[in-house]
């Protein structure tokens, strides 16, 4: 059973990670290294907010390990990263207010 549970996603895993290969002692100082406010790091931490493609690329610009292997380390087992449906529809919204705005105008 335990040995399952360290397959499972967890961007905890990630984190830790950082600090090791950092050599850092906390949060503060790892969000003082990717140039990011203290309170994304503890809100990735409980699990407020996902990891996104902005952290992973600060990360990987930080370390120079590569997305994929971010990734894994955090349990990320997906061969591909989709965008989420509600975030799909609000950028399709987003597109067609520009279009409309965009005729308005000509």
């Amino acid at each position: 059973m335990y040995e399952q549970q360290e397959d499972l996603f967890n961007p905890n895993k990630l984190l830790d990670k950082l600090h090791e290969i950092m050599c850092l002692k906390n949060d503060a100082a790892l969000s003082r290294r990717l140039c990011v406010a203290p309170s994304i790091i503890s809100n990735i931490r409980r699990g407020r907010i996902p990891v996104g493609a902005s952290i992973l690329v600060r990360i990987h610009e930080a370390t120079n390990l590569s997305i994929k292997d971010l990734r894994a380390i955090m349990g990320d087992r997906r061969a591909t990263f989709r965008m989420s449906f509600e975030l799909y529809n609000k950028r399709k919204s987003a597109q067609r207010r520009t279009v409309e705005l965009q005729n308005q105008i000509n």
